[in-house]
């Protein structure tokens, strides 16, 4: 390491069970009226939604419910929220769910502070800052509570869009595990892998520090011990509270060191297609993990490792292969697409996608610097 780094994260980090109890007390710091951004349906049926209206009513906050999120949230959505917002006086942003609630929560924030349109604050530095966010995830997989970054989809382009700032990063993030137990075995699973694919990408990523690689290394092997049996046991809350707090280290780590080649795959499928986020992730890592090995063997035997491999009596090329194999393995024993197929991606479309992964900018801090042509052969291995 040549350069001083920045490492951000949230400052204020509730964890364990029954901490959503504290976000009345949190949200009372920050503000008088809370706009609380969930997802359209789950937060009601499971009755977090109205559990987290009436604790902030016990600590004297005003609720307005935002119960609009679609999966991966589109620039419209975000657009309506910050109206309502706005209607309501609203100082503080409550976003209660997976990743979709967070980044809407962040986005709404940053355009209440911030001249829009939205898609005109791409690759914008400097954006100033918006009412405060507390960020209490429901699934174990983005790591959002914890990242500076908000990821939208334009519907019009069929395009993702990135958000990147510190003030995009939440003022509090409540994490309890038992929120995750109402999370169904796929999603469990998707997340799950998401937050491996997070660390795994951060890990190996050009921008990795020695702080980033701790979280990352510790989400690692956390994870790789744990998923399987959170998504076949959802009441083990042993499981799941290790899932949700590996998730939270995976974004720390992959906030302040970035992603790499599998979401730069992966954004075209979800916004061309709809195809969710960490399934899309979950089908492409072991793919874009054998095409990286060679440009990082020593991290890729220590990802094995990590993932419970015994490397010991193996050379380098050997115990570097043992991470994707591994990787493979883990995605067999879970409930999730394996071909492009299985989501609905046809493949007269895959040299359009694999133009537009080679100019993301997470292929460019990727440890192997991918051509269009091989991006495509990637896509290909998984039709």
């Amino acid at each position: 390491m040549t350069t001083t780094r920045l490492f951000c994260t949230t400052p204020r980090i509730q964890f364990g069970p029954r901490a959503l109890e504290h976000v009345g007390r949190e949200a009372a710091r920050l503000g008088k009226t809370a706009l609380i951004v969930t997802g359209r349906s789950s937060s009601t049926k499971n009755g977090s939604l109205e559990r987290t209206r009436a604790l902030l009513a016990a600590a004297g906050v005003a609720a307005v419910p935002f119960a609009r999120v679609e999966s991966d949230p589109s620039l419209d959505t975000v657009t309506e929220g910050a109206g309502l917002s706005k209607e309501n006086n609203c100082d503080v942003l409550v976003a209660l769910g997976g990743g979709s609630a967070m980044d809407a929560a962040k986005a709404i924030s940053c355009l209440l502070a911030n001249p829009g349109p939205l898609a005109s604050l791409e690759g914008v530095t400097g954006l100033k800052q918006g009412p405060p966010v507390i960020a209490i995830p429901t699934t174990a997989g983005t790591g959002s509570e914890v990242t500076r970054v908000a990821v939208l989809t334009d519907t019009a382009r069929k395009y993702k869009l990135l958000l990147v700032g510190e003030t995009l990063m939440p003022a509090a993030a409540i994490l309890d595990p038992e929120l995750t137990a109402s999370m169904p075995p796929k999603v469990a699973a998707a997340t799950g892998m998401d937050a491996l694919t997070h660390a795994i990408e951060a890990y190996v990523s050009k921008l990795a520090t020695p702080l980033s690689d701790t979280l990352a290394l510790a989400a690692i092997e956390t994870i790789g011990a744990n998923l399987a049996m959170a998504v076949a046991a959802p009441d083990n809350l042993h499981a799941r509270a290790a899932m949700l707090y590996a998730q939270m280290q995976a974004g720390q780590a992959f906030s302040n060191a970035s992603v790499g080649l599998v979401h730069a795959m992966s954004r075209p499928m979800g916004a061309r297609y709809g195809v969710p986020h960490g399934a899309a992730n979950a089908m492409l890592l072991p793919h874009v993990t054998a095409y990286n090995r060679p440009a990082c063997p020593q991290r890729m035997a220590r990802i094995a490792v990590a993932l419970g491999r015994c490397i010991d009596g193996m050379d380098l090329g050997e115990a570097s292969r043992q991470a994707a194999i591994a990787l493979t393995e883990l995605a067999a024993e879970l409930p999730l697409p394996r071909t492009l197929g299985d989501v609905g991606v046809p493949t007269g479309d895959l040299a359009d996608m694999a133009r537009e992964a080679a100019e993301n900018g997470s292929s460019r801090v990727n440890p192997r610097r991918p051509s269009p042509e091989e991006i495509a052969s990637i896509y290909h291995e998984l039709a």
